[in-house]
């Protein structure tokens, strides 16, 4: 009997109750507003503190960009940081070189998706090279569906296709009421990046 007078649960229904608690996920993080990367990189803080193994693969910014999350990770360990993109589509020179960045970064992440390198993969900005026919949405979302073991995959970006919504089980869409863009001002250190 518990202090409240209650019997315990039986063994299979506390296993079951668990089993329905840890199951591996796949979040979208999507929409127009200001926050996809953000909550993200709060879930991927979550998985952290719980000791899982994470690889964050980000597709759009470049070696070049000093984002603060990186700076956090070398700072925590145990998250394994890669920069598969080489900028913003609106600032590149050469869009065939950004594709080639994105499929070698996808041919990455299956690498690691099928030998379960990580507990949790973080994939920003990836609805864009599906979003551009850069890598093939449907191969995604097959080789995502079929992923081996236990594996959260949490991906950010504006636009998320539809097929990915479908097969995932958390999908949050960031709306924008207003942001200091609109005005003119420029991203600040800190708050954007």
């Amino acid at each position: 009997m518990s202090e409240a007078g209650e019997t315990r649960k039986p063994r299979e229904e506390r296993l079951r109750r668990r089993s329905n608690r840890e199951r591996p996920m796949l979040v979208v993080n999507t929409g127009h507003g200001k926050g996809k990367s953000t909550a993200a990189f709060g879930v991927m803080l979550r998985g952290w503190a719980r000791g899982y193994r994470i690889g964050v693969y980000q597709f759009v910014k470049s070696g070049k960009w000093k984002v603060g999350e990186h700076k956090a990770a070398d700072t925590l360990g145990n998250i394994d940081w890669f920069k598969m993109g080489d900028g913003w589509t609106w600032t590149v020179e050469d869009l065939e070189t950004s594709a080639e960045l994105a499929r070698e970064g996808w041919e990455e992440v299956k690498r690691r998706i099928s030998d379960e390198t990580y507990d949790m993969l973080l994939l920003d900005e990836f609805t864009y090279p599906m979003k551009f026919g850069w890598v093939d949405t449907q191969e995604v979302v097959d080789f995502l569906k079929d992923r081996p073991g236990f594996q959260h995959v949490i991906i950010t970006g504006r636009d998320a296709p539809e097929e990915l919504v479908e097969i995932s089980e958390l999908v949050s869409e960031v709306g924008k009421i207003k942001h200091p863009m609109d005005e003119g001002h420029r991203g600040q250190k800190g708050i954007e990046w």
